[in-house]
């Protein structure tokens, strides 16, 4: 005989919990009431037919993006610093955003700010066992962590991106060592920047960083790290001569520096006096590169990239000499909304009015991006996606795959068509498979410079 099926099992214990099953007449009325309750309930549950809840502890776990922190050293002696924080949570339909608090510090949290609308979030303070039961099933059931509400579930595919602004009290991680200070900790985040009580020279940094006098005279130490792990940093600060030291340790509001800051050299000689630098860490823009398959000379692309200009209601891309774009689309990240998209060429940019901040002829292209514009205090994150097609850069060589091409932004990553193995890769980047399995390579250049990436593959045999 068959075994029956799940329509037929739940017909057949539905007619055996309204009678006849052996002794169960022999039981009193309120007992027997109960077993064909429960027997019922049970065979409806198989079906189907009825859903236990779902625990917010079964949720997916929390994953998030573009992290940078900058960490304000406050007066020396007070083993104090101000952290500020901004993530992007990235979790599809996330209500809450939960931020580990490091063992051993004392903390005070200031506030938390949704970036996209400038408004300020709830939050609180929970232990492990809270944040796992309520949307962190990874999280340490002995730490401490700060539970932020989200101004809105995190779209699929998009961000939720806040700004957490605290200070932290951690004797083991800022201390004073003899006339220096000295900031000790280990750093997970990738990107990260330091900055100095004012007064303070900066006399050591254990990892290559970049170093800007900020406009209120503090300096501050910088840096991108290329890898996954933690990496140990330290940062050592020196008080200068009276005559060039400030009165006291700034404590005021934190700033965050612009994204795209830069000055021009005088013109009456070669070295750049005067010139100004972007925060290569702070910048926030994220490319990666699908290669198709070579003889296409093609290859798919997003890129991410934040605007919190007021006013500005559009992004432009202009497409490099020799390139071609194609099935260019954008999508709100914030919101999860598809946004307007159309590819101008030659006199239609300039029919449209449109400043590419260049000379346009008939070969000109432009991809342009249509947004609300940005109200004051608030910033939109827009992914960009697009197909190229650059046969000078891109190309099929005696049975190799040659990508060579220069990238100007922070980070980039290549991912190689299926198929294919990688055999020269000329700019040092982290080296793993995606989860389709082709290989990806992820590069970091803290510099404010491009560089030129060179990748030779060949195909699997």
């Amino acid at each position: 005989m068959n075994p029956p099926t799940l329509e037929r099992d739940r017909d057949w214990g539905i007619a055996r919990s309204c009678g006849g099953l052996p002794g169960i007449n022999d039981m009193p009325t309120w007992l027997e009431t109960a077993v064909r309750l429960v027997i019922a309930i049970s065979v409806f549950i198989a079906a189907g037919l009825i859903t236990a809840p779902t625990s917010e502890a079964q949720e997916a776990p929390q994953t998030q993006a573009d992290s940078y922190t900058r960490y304000e050293l406050l007066a020396p002696g007070s083993s104090s610093f101000r952290i500020v924080y901004d993530v992007s949570a990235t979790t599809s339909g996330a209500r809450y955003y939960y931020n580990s608090i490091r063992e051993g510090a004392e903390e005070k949290v200031h506030s938390v700010t949704d970036l996209h609308t400038g408004e300020a979030l709830e939050w609180e303070v929970v232990d492990g066992a809270h944040a796992r039961a309520h949307g962190h099933p990874r999280a340490g059931e002995e730490g401490r962590y700060i539970k932020v509400t989200l101004a809105r579930p995190v779209p699929e595919g998009g961000q939720g991106r806040l700004r957490i602004d605290k200070t932290y009290r951690d004797p083991e991680s800022y201390f004073l060592d003899g006339p220096d200070i000295v900031f000790s900790r280990s750093l997970g985040i990738r990107r990260n920047g330091v900055v100095l009580p004012l007064g303070y020279e900066l006399v050591g940094c254990s990892y290559p960083c970049q170093v800007a006098m900020e406009d209120d005279g503090r300096l501050r130490a910088s840096f991108m790290s290329p890898g996954p792990g933690a990496i140990p940093f330290e940062v050592r600060g020196r008080l200068l001569p009276a005559k060039e030291a400030k009165p006291s340790a700034f404590e005021g509001s934190p700033t965050m520096p612009p994204r795209g800051a830069s000055g021009a050299a005088p013109q009456s000689t070669a070295a750049r006096v005067g010139w100004t630098f972007p925060e290569r860490a702070f910048q926030d823009r994220d490319i990666t590169y699908f290669l198709q398959q070579p003889e296409t000379h093609s290859f798919r692309l997003f890129h991410d990239y934040t605007e919190s200009r007021p006013g500005v209601d559009r992004y432009l891309n202009v497409v490099r000499a020799g390139s071609k774009a194609s099935d260019p689309s954008a999508t709100n990240l914030d919101t999860g909304t598809e946004l307007e998209v159309e590819t101008l060429r030659g006199e239609e940019i300039e029919a449209r009015g449109i400043d590419i901040s260049g000379s346009i002829t008939e070969e000109t292209e432009v991809v342009v991006i249509w947004f609300e514009p940005v109200p004051e205090g608030q910033s939109v994150r827009l992914r960009i996606w697009e197909t190229y097609t650059d046969p000078s850069r891109y190309v099929l060589g005696d049975d190799e795959l040659v990508w060579d091409r220069y990238f100007g932004r922070p980070r980039n990553t290549v991912v190689l068509p299926e198929g294919w193995y990688l055999t020269a890769n000329s700019i040092p980047g982290v080296i793993d498979l995606a989860d389709d399995g082709r290989l990806r390579i992820r590069y970091v250049n803290p510099r404010p410079d491009q560089i030129r990436v060179f990748i030779r593959a060949k195909r699997r045999r």
